[in-house]
């Protein structure tokens, strides 16, 4: 299984203005995220919406990020492949393993509510064992206020027993403080755990969280780096954890996150104006200049 931690940009995807991938632009931006401290990005999560974009799209952006790990090996490269059909999934985790990259983030099949633990560990267990083969990783996506269907702690020992060398852990995007305290103390370092909360970094951190894997994170990773870094080093991040904390707060004060870090990364970053997906819309002009005065107050991110 891959070792994989740090500071993990939950991208966007680079839309050009008719929907087609801007497949140069994912290569670029990617070294944008490098270079501000990202260890690595997870491609088609909820940030990079990826329950918008077809499987042949989601083939493209594999394959480019294959071209792009050739020469980038240590830069680590994950990709949301849950689908509410298993045998898609399954298909989406055989393409994203066939191009090399290092890991998959799972939803859970997420039409059907009130499913059981039974349910979710034989549909997790056909896809690892359909589709992750020895030597890769999956981690499982908790994110219930979105999906509806929660990942249970019983669940994910299951999962762990099952298949110690293919599943890694969890992305837990709930934001319950609580929720990550327990999972650190029922796993320890057992299983990867990433926050997908970036007010909850440090908190994560002290209960043998792994990283982060968050939207925040492709304009926000200075300050996560900060976190991340006086943690490693066995320092108090409480400084840099109140200014990352304070970034999020304004981040979701401008949901939904994909059309306000497209906005920003153009008006603030330079970076292409990628579009974004219907049903979601873009910012006006407007919109994209009050949105940038509200983030004036984060030079340190700049």
């Amino acid at each position: 299984m891959p070792i994989i931690s740090g500071v993990i940009a939950a991208s966007i995807t680079p839309l050009n203005a008719d929907l087609s991938i801007d497949l140069n632009g994912l290569s670029i931006y990617l070294d944008f995220l490098a270079e501000r401290g990202c260890h690595g990005a997870l491609l088609l999560g909820t940030t990079g919406e990826g329950p918008s974009i077809s499987i042949e799209q989601r083939k493209l952006i594999f394959a480019a990020a294959a071209r792009y790990r050739a020469d980038h090996p240590d830069f680590v490269l994950l990709a949301g492949t849950g689908m509410p059909a298993l045998n898609d999934t399954i298909t989406l985790t055989k393409l994203a393993f066939e191009f090399d990259l290092d890991g998959v983030v799972v939803l859970p099949p997420y039409y059907f509510k009130n499913v059981s633990v039974e349910g979710l560990y034989t549909w997790y267990a056909a896809l690892i064992r359909a589709a992750v083969p020895h030597g890769k990783a999956l981690l499982g996506y908790h994110i219930p206020q979105i999906t509806g269907v929660p990942l249970p702690i019983e669940l994910l020992e299951r999962l762990k027993n099952s298949f110690p060398e293919r599943f890694m852990g969890i992305k837990d995007s709930s934001g319950n403080a609580d929720h990550a305290q327990e999972l650190g103390r029922v796993f320890g370092n057992e299983l990867r755990v990433f926050t997908g909360n970036d007010k909850l970094f440090q908190h994560a951190l002290d209960n043998h969280a792994a990283g982060c894997i968050t939207a925040l994170a492709n304009i926000g990773s200075p300050l996560s780096r900060q976190v991340w870094d006086t943690v490693q080093q066995g320092e108090d991040p409480a400084a840099a954890q109140t200014r990352l904390s304070t970034l999020r707060a304004r981040l979701d004060q401008n949901p939904p996150a994909p059309v306000s870090l497209k906005a920003l990364l153009h008006a603030q970053f330079g970076q292409p104006n990628w579009v974004v997906v219907p049903p979601l819309v873009d910012y006006s002009p407007e919109q994209t200049a009050v949105l940038k005065a509200q983030f004036a107050e984060f030079p340190e991110i700049f």
